[in-house]
């Protein structure tokens, strides 16, 4: 969610923590600031809306000086307003701090601390922490790390905090609770950031905080340790993408450079998990007895990998003899799953620092379950807690609404399951052989799909203008209508519904008129299924409903009952999902930019949900 970078070095401040916060744009906010330390005083700017704002706030009135921090905020407690924003400073403006997180108990701190003297500008629950610092440095504190580790025990929530002294110009401190944060390493400077494509351009390795650790930047080395006091040993990983993954590259949004990406990160993928004599090799960590024995799994994750996880539970449960669930992690937390030991608990997360789904793992973990988790990116929380990692290697994912991670999550499933099925002896060698065969083809046909994208924006912007529209699909294609729908509502801002396609009689249909558009997956590879859509498109053309079909290349029928035919190439049933979503990622992408939305920074919404 919110975005936090901070820098100590020789160089201007301002224009490296403007860079920064350009490049977590996609993480979501509602406003932005920096503070710099300048000749002996702590000196900030602050404004709402852009980035662009502040940039021309700073044009007129510039900050000098070489260590600072900077923000960009997504509001939950008070308004978006200049006030609000961060960075929040002490009273006497010796200390300022940036957050990301929740603090539960702000209110109980807020009426402690005012009645001890204090005075609160904001409606946030992040002054409280510049005010804590102030307090415990008035009661004795020994050093302003002495003052941040009194504050910080006495919070409760979540936090990735950077912290600016006004008396000790020679470092920036950073701690972390909940909420990711890393420091960067560069060539007589270092770096603290929310995630590391704030700093990628900058940096030749990177230290991954843990939950409950304090680190002191200077410019020339970094001191860690624990909210207890402890040392910890620094250990700095290399970088493992490029700054160039974090460009456009010629493209006019992250995002569609992003859907251009999938073919090739799908044959890597491919590449990465079968092994020359054509088995699985899903690494380290879950041995292949575990998956003989083994007769329960559980999925929990959030949104799009929500629907990639129902992708899974259909192609596992298809496949093997497992029995399969998959749970929103928000719910899965607050509910009594009855799960037990002999459970495998499979999370599913782009950024690996998703709230509800770190908590889902640390509940599965009290229960004596092992999690095995598909994640994208290395040194996150999730991958440091998780037993085993199947990683999606995307890169990063700049556009808010997610699209390589997803069908690279997918992908992922649909190689977990042939794995477990080939070790508990389900199929045989020859039919998983046969199956790996077509799964090399789904590269290929989300290809082809891409060199289709201008009849997908022709069609896109025929039906782009109205206020809702309606997603339907069956069986494998029943989480792609849910989150052809999800992209549509996310980018576009037209209200989309995901629905099982013989769920419509059941209250959709109610919705159907002559301006309702009504996108119905029906790719004929399954004849059962295939027919029963066909039957949902009729029950749809009765009520004058403006279809379009997701169907197979060369199905001629369909035309006859639609107005309009998004066309893919034929690959297996199971793997039709994979090609399936490319079109409609293609179609609330076109949906969007005819609407003129702002694709890659949509409205509202955050990239990575670090807060319940």
């Amino acid at each position: 969610m919110c975005g936090v970078v901070g820098y100590i070095g020789s160089k201007s401040a301002a224009p490296v923590l403007i860079d920064g916060l350009r490049r977590l744009e996609y993480r979501g906010y509602d406003s932005a600031g920096i503070a710099v330390l300048s000749e002996g005083r702590i000196l900030s700017r602050k404004e709402t809306g852009r980035l662009a704002n502040l940039e021309k706030v700073l044009t007129d009135a510039p900050l000098q000086g070489t260590r600072g921090i900077g923000h960009t905020r997504w509001a939950t407690h008070g308004a978006p307003s200049q006030v609000n924003s961060h960075p929040h400073f002490s009273s006497d403006e010796a200390v300022a701090v940036v957050h990301n997180g929740i603090i539960e108990n702000y209110a109980e701190l807020r009426d402690e601390l005012t009645g001890k003297g204090h005075h609160f500008l904001s409606e946030t629950d992040t002054e409280v922490i510049p005010h804590l610092i102030e307090q415990e440095l008035k009661e004795g504190a020994a050093s302003p790390l002495a003052a941040v580790l009194h504050a910080l025990k006495r919070l409760r929530g979540a936090y990735a905090v950077g912290i600016l002294f006004r008396d000790e110009p020679d470092a920036v401190y950073c701690a972390r609770l909940g909420s990711p944060l890393i420091i960067g390493l560069g060539d007589g400077e270092n770096f603290i950031a929310s995630d590391v494509p704030a700093i990628i351009n900058r940096i030749s390795s990177v230290i991954y905080l843990n939950d409950g650790e304090i680190a002191r930047v200077r410019q020339d080395r970094v001191e860690i340790c624990t909210l207890e006091g402890a040392t910890v040993e620094p250990d700095p990983q290399a970088v493992s993408f490029h700054s160039e993954d974090a460009e456009c590259a010629g493209f006019e949004t992250f995002m569609l450079k992003e859907i251009h990406e999938q073919p090739r990160i799908l044959r890597a993928l491919l590449g990465q998990y079968i092994s020359a004599d054509g088995s699985i090799d899903i690494g380290p960590g879950l041995k292949p007895d575990y998956f003989r024995k083994l007769n329960r799994i559980m999925i929990v994750a959030c949104g799009t990998a929500y629907h990639a996880g129902m992708y899974g539970k259909l192609l596992m449960e298809n496949l093997t003899g497992i029995a399969v669930e998959t749970d929103l992690a928000s719910e899965f937390r607050y509910r009594d799953p009855k799960i037990d030991p002999g459970t495998l608990v499979i999370p599913v997360s782009q950024s690996g620092e998703t709230a509800d789904t770190l908590a889902s793992i640390r509940m599965a973990k009290d229960w004596g379950c092992r999690v095995l988790a598909i994640c994208n990116v290395e040194g996150s929380s999730m991958v440091r807690e998780s037993d085993a990692v199947l990683f999606t290697n995307c890169g990063p994912e700049i556009g808010v609404a997610s699209t390589k991670a997803y069908t690279a999550q997918q992908m992922i499933f649909a190689l977990l399951a042939l794995y477990i099925t080939g070790i508990r002896n389900d199929l045989t060698p020859e039919q998983i052989k046969g199956y790996l065969s077509e799964l090399h083809e789904v590269p290929d046909a989300v290809h082809y799909v891409i060199q289709n994208k201008e009849t997908i924006r022709k069609i896109a912007e025929k039906h782009h203008d109205g206020p809702s529209s309606l997603y339907m699909g069956r069986k494998f294609n029943y989480p792609t209508a849910l989150e052809g729908a999800l992209k549509n509502k996310e980018i576009s801002y037209q209200h989309a519904e995901g629905y099982a396609a013989g769920e419509m009689k059941h209250g959709p249909i109610a919705l159907i008129n002559e301006s309702l558009p009504v996108i119905c997956i029906c790719t004929k590879t399954s004849d059962e299924v295939y027919e029963k859509m066909l039957s949902n498109i009729k029950e749809v053309e009765a009520r004058n409903g403006r279809i379009i079909a997701v169907a197979t290349e060369g199905d001629i029928e369909i035309r006859k009952l639609t107005q309009d035919v998004l066309y893919v190439p034929e690959v297996r049933d199971e793997f039709t999902p994979i090609v399936n979503v490319v079109a409609l990622q293609l179609m609330a992408y076109y949906a969007a930019r005819a609407r003129g939305t702002d694709i890659d920074k949509p409205r509202n919404l955050a990239k990575s949900v670090t807060v319940e």
